[in-house]
């Protein structure tokens, strides 16, 4: 399959957005990823709504919204309304998983779980058959820019071995201090989306940032 590159608007320019929009819309990435935060369940605060509404204005690809955020469970219908494609939550921070699973489904978009660096796969083995998407951080969320924790390349061998014996057909993603320097021993160990920000954003050239990570993915395929 072809592996997925979903720039952070988080590492975007927030005075030209839509211009950064646009960047995205123009590479060879596939979605738009949109880290959501409350400043509760992480100690930031992100995009809102009008920011979200105004985004989709601009974009064609598929918007990857990635809720960190308390009781999200409360904004479903909102985003599904906003034209989310994929809706992620954190598993720390829903009490009846399975239901938010159901309920994102039932609104018209992609479930996906983000699971904590800290956190055990454990959590989401007896929801897997109701997942599209996994998640794992590769940094503590909250910020942008932070450096990559290299036990995630364990973690992502973990997941997949566990996708395979569950005859799962989720899309493993993973999100933070990812770039060139890792982004082809990401995919061997069975990743097939890549969040990057501040190495695309952060880039002299985003575009040619994008193709180089398209390239090591298809080359580590």
């Amino acid at each position: 399959m072809a592996h997925l590159i979903a720039p952070s608007l988080l590492a975007a320019d927030f005075a030209h957005l839509g211009r950064d929009v646009k960047v995205v819309e123009d590479s060879q990435a596939d979605w738009h990823h949109i880290d959501v935060m409350d400043g509760m369940f992480v100690p930031n605060i992100s995009f809102g709504m009008p920011v979200i509404k105004a985004i989709g204005r601009h974009a064609q690809k598929p918007l990857d919204v990635h809720l960190m955020i308390e009781a999200p469970d409360r904004y479903i219908s909102d985003f599904a309304a906003l034209g989310a494609s994929i809706l992620t939550v954190h598993a720390e921070a829903c009490v009846h998983l399975h239901r938010t699973l159901h309920a994102i489904r039932e609104a018209g978009m992609r479930p996906g779980v983000a699971l904590n660096p800290h956190t055990p796969l454990a959590a989401i083995e007896e929801v897997m058959s109701d997942l599209d998407l996994v998640c794992l951080m590769s940094v503590n969320p909250g910020f942008g820019g932070q450096k990559f924790i290299p036990t995630t390349f364990e973690k992502v061998r973990k997941l997949n071995a566990m996708r395979r014996a569950a005859n799962a057909d989720f899309l493993i993603e993973i999100d933070g201090g990812v770039g060139a320097g890792n982004a082809a021993q990401l995919v061997e160990a069975g990743a097939d989306v890549l969040v990057a920000g501040s190495s695309v954003f952060g880039a002299p050239d985003p575009l040619e940032a994008v193709a180089k990570l398209k390239s090591l993915t298809a080359l580590s395929a």
